[in-house]
């Protein structure tokens, strides 16, 4: 207990440093599209991939479940967009970005770190913190979007494809249900749990990856509690925004 809470005002402050004004803005812009390139652009063909695949998988194992008479058919369309739309897009989808993005920034930091890099910023007066963390927060968390919005349309683009293959159902049928009764404000919902948690992995990584004390083994070790303690706090956010947004 103690140790956790240790850890947790270890982060607190370290979140203090990060997001003090930067000292120079073009730098900052120019170092946040290179993180947005990296940890967002290069993760689109996971989202892309994983997306389209799980759509499929949805629609034939709903198609499949779904034997009563009582039951309409386009019902496995309506199921596949709420699933895609208000989890798997968004929490499905983050807690996979954070084996790579969070284990990626863990390790690219933990490494400056046993190289003394980041030492050698603080001694030349640079605010290593806001320097090396704000420009990879940022740019996770304004690209997420954009990821989310592309794993939503191939996740139901994959059903449709599913749809269009088999003869489960008629793509007019699946078309009827991803349109059947539906709420924008279940995008809006989706994108804004996402951003919360590409904050978590983003500053998570961030703490384990700055704070390392050692060599390459406890960067290994930093990038996996990175990993481990952003999928727990995904899950446990992921409550409590649904019961703030979603609960009546």
């Amino acid at each position: 207990m103690l140790k956790a809470l240790h850890n947790f005002g270890e982060y607190v402050l370290l979140m203090q440093r990060t997001f003090s004004v930067p000292e120079r803005f073009g730098v900052f812009f120019r170092q946040m599209l290179q993180e947005i390139y990296k940890l967002g652009v290069d993760s689109l063909w996971i989202v892309i991939f994983i997306s389209l695949f799980i759509g499929a998988v949805l629609t034939v194992q709903v198609g499949l479940n779904i034997t009563s008479p009582l039951i309409p058919d386009f019902t496995v369309g309506y199921i596949t967009r709420e699933v895609v739309l208000l989890e798997f897009s968004s929490t499905i989808m983050c807690l996979i970005l954070a084996g790579k993005v969070g284990s990626n920034i863990a390790s690219e930091l933990g490494t400056m770190r046993v190289t003394e890099q980041i030492d050698a910023l603080e001694i030349m007066g640079v605010n290593s913190a806001n320097y090396l963390i704000l420009p990879k927060i940022a740019g996770f968390v304004l690209f997420i979007p954009v990821l989310v919005i592309i794993s939503m349309f191939f996740g139901i683009g994959g059903g449709y494809l599913m749809a269009y293959l088999s003869s489960m159902i008629t793509v007019a049928k699946y078309e009827f249900g991803i349109m059947f009764w539906f709420s924008p404000f279940n995008i809006t919902y989706s994108v804004i749990k996402s951003m919360v948690f590409a904050f978590i992995i983003a500053s998570v990584a961030s703490y384990y990856g700055y704070n390392v004390r050692g060599g390459a083994l406890q960067v290994g070790k930093a990038s996996t509690n990175s990993v481990v303690m952003s999928s727990v706090l995904i899950l446990a956010f992921d409550l409590i925004i649904t019961n703030l947004m979603l609960g009546r």
